[in-house]
Order: C-alpha cells, then sequence, then structure tokens
C-alpha cells in the first residue's frame, strides 16, 4: 500500500531540514566525477537528516524500504522519506518520556514505540495517528517487538516484567516476572517464544505455551543491551556492555551449553551505559552495531571480520540499520543526528 505522505504537525521549522554536509556532498562529487559506480538510489552517497532536538536512540526502514522512522530522548517519532531529498514527511507526537526502541510492523502500516514513559504505542503510518496505548508497565519500558505473523507484541520494562499483548485487546495477555530489570526482547517467528535479556547479562528463553520459562543462555559478562533475531529465525543476536555481540543458535535440537556459535568484537560501551542496538542485514550475511567510540560497525556474519567501520558521527552511535532492499545503512547518534549512506552490495 502507498503510503500517504503527511505535513509535519511541527512548528520546529528544523525538523523538516535535510542537509547534505559540504565535505560530504564534495566527496560524493568527486567519487562520481572519478567514475566511481553509485550503489544505490539514494540522492548522494552521504545524507544526513537533522530535526531531532535530542540524542537519537533508534531508527528502522519500512519493510518497503521507501521510509525511515526515528526516535530518541525528545519523546517524538520522525518519518522520512528514503528516496529523493529525503524529507521528513510526519512527526508522531504523544510520549512524555524517551522513545527507546522503535520497530515497524511486517507490512508496514503500524509502527510500534517502547518509552520510558512506561508505555508502549502503536501507531497507523497509513493514516498518521496513534492506535493504540499499552500502559501496563510501571516503569521505564526499554524494548518492544511485534511478531512477524498474527497481532502478538512483546515488550520489556525496568519493572522485570516481560508481557505479551494480542494487539485485537486492551490487556496483556501475558506476563513473565523477572529478577531483574529487562533491556531488550524479541519473538519467535512462529510464536512459540519469547528471548528477552537485562542486566543479568543472560539471553532467557520463555515457552508461551507452557508459560514458563524453557532455559537460559549465560555468554555475556555484562549487562545485555539488544537482542535481534536472524531473518531465518534460527539465531539471536545479542549485544551487551562486555564490548561484545554474540550469536546463539536457538534451534530446539541445540544442546544448552553449546548455543553459542560466534563473537563479534571491535565496537565498545560508554560512560553513558546507552542501549545499542544490533541489527542483520536482510540475507544474514552482515551484522551491525552501533559503539560509543562515534563510529558505524559492520561484521561480515560468517567470517567475524570487521567489514565497515566509519566515521561521521560526533556523538555514540546508538543504532545501525540495514535496508530491506538497497546496499544502504541508517545510523543514528546521540549528536542528535541521522546518516543514510550507501555500502557495497
Amino acid at each position: 500500500m502507498e503510503k500517504r505522505k503527511f505535513e509535519s504537525n511541527t512548528t520546529d521549522s528544523k525538523a523538516l531540514v535535510v542537509k547534505r554536509p559540504k565535505t560530504d556532498e564534495i566527496k560524493g562529487r568527486e567519487l562520481i566525477a572519478a567514475g566511481v559506480p553509485r550503489t544505490s538510489s539514494l540522492i548522494a552517497p552521504i545524507v544526513v537528516l537533522e530535526g531531532h532536538q535530542a540524542e537519537v536512540y533508534t531508527c528502522k526502514f519500512d519493510p518497503s524500504g521507501k521510509s525511515l522512522a526515528s526516535a530518541g530522548f525528545d519523546k517524538r517519532i520522525f518519518l522520512w522519506q528514503v528516496q529523493e531529498e529525503c524529507a521528513n514527511y510526519h512527526v508522531f507526537d504523544g510520549h512524555k518520556n524517551a522513545v527507546q526502541e522503535i520497530h515497524w510492523s511486517t507490512d508496514g502500516e503500524r509502527l510500534f514505540s517502547a518509552s520510558a514513559d512506561k508505555t508502549v504505542m502503536a501507531w497507523d503510518t497509513v493514516v498518521g495517528v496513534r492506535v493504540k496505548k499499552l500502559n501496563e508497565h510501571t516503569s521505564f519500558v526499554n524494548s518492544c517487538c511485534p511478531s512477524k505473523k498474527g497481532n502478538l507484541l512483546v515488550s520489556g520494562s525496568d519493572d522485570k516484567a516481560v508481557k505479551l499483548w494480542d494487539l485485537r485487546r486492551k490487556r496483556s495477555a501475558q506476563t513473565f516476572n523477572h529478577k531483574y530489570q529487562v533491556t531488550s526482547v524479541a519473538i519467535s517467528h512462529n510464536n512459540d517464544q519469547v528471548y528477552f535479556g537485562g542486566i543479568d547479562g543472560t539471553v532467557h528463553v520463555w515457552d508461551l505455551r507452557r508459560d514458563d520459562l524453557a532455559f537460559s543462555v549465560n555468554s555475556h559478562k555484562d549487562i545485555i543491551t539488544s537482542i535481534q533475531l536472524s531473518p531465518d529465525g534460527n539465531f539471536l543476536l545479542s549485544n551487551a556492555m562486555d564490548n561484545s555481540l554474540h550469536v546463539h543458535d536457538m534451534r530446539p535440537y541445540i544442546p544448552g551449553d553449546n548455543r553459542l556459535t560466534k563473537v563479534f568484537t571491535g565496537a565498545v560501551h560508554g560512560f553513558d551505559q546507552n542501549l545499542l542496538k544490533v541489527n542483520w542485514s536482510p540475507d544474514g550475511s552482515r551484522v551491525s552495531a552501533g559503539s560509543a567510540d562515534r563510529l558505524v560497525y559492520i561484521w561480515d556474519s560468517v567470517t567475524r571480520q570487521v567489514i565497515y567501520k566509519l566515521p561521521g558521527h560526533t556523538g555514540t552511535v546508538n543504532e545501525v540499520a540495514f535496508h530491506p532492499d538497497e546496499p544502504i545503512i541508517a545510523s543514528c547518534s546521540s549528536d542528535k543526528k541521522i546518516y543514510l549512506g550507501e555500502i557495497e552490495p
């Protein structure tokens, strides 16, 4: 479905500004003049989006690749066009505290946001309005994740609870009460398991059919900041404040003590202790992470080698997202900026 292009509901003119830094624009022209082939449909090899008034914690491309959503400490969710001038075409207001994480629905018609205002919200990106406010948590909601199929959503909070929501109902469907604050959540592709990590540095698996803990994977040495299921649903990528990313094999027949398959290093966490996100590329061949050293990190998921370590940001990089179809990445940072850049296919 083709999305409507809304006018922003903010009077802040800076929210509508899209800039290409002069140095990057000159560099892009030099590359084109030198015959270096472009790899994407971006208007320039590097584009920077400005408008957020505070740290940007999260950014995600929609499934069509035509839009990018971003959110952070200024409590607002921005929608940007990825093509042409990358204009900001809508701003969602409604959260009363920082937005910690956002996710698109599979069809791109909904956007879900977890916030430090203790709520999870669902937004209609076609009409441009909020359609759901989930407010059973009693502390900061650090993470949310919609199911690939159906109407389920999972959320995790500093109140030590993981909640499963059926978006057709007003109240949560199930709640798992943990011993520690929960910082990141994910849900299996067949909707039978929920994965979550927290300040105990352990990945836990909640079996929804038995409503009980199935198993735990204790490979990290510090707080887990993000988890993400692989495109095929078999592997779970986790990031932690021990400055490492781990890949765990979540298939049911794998022995519990042999699930750790890969470790990626390079990206670091800083004194700000932001919940730095991780992501898989659409084909699973690459993984990405933000870093407190202000660099964008991308690894080859097979060789575990760093293939990109990109400068540009002047603050902690909080998330690096892959475009669903083109070799484009988006990175958001505590410097209030979002970069779009093209990489090798």
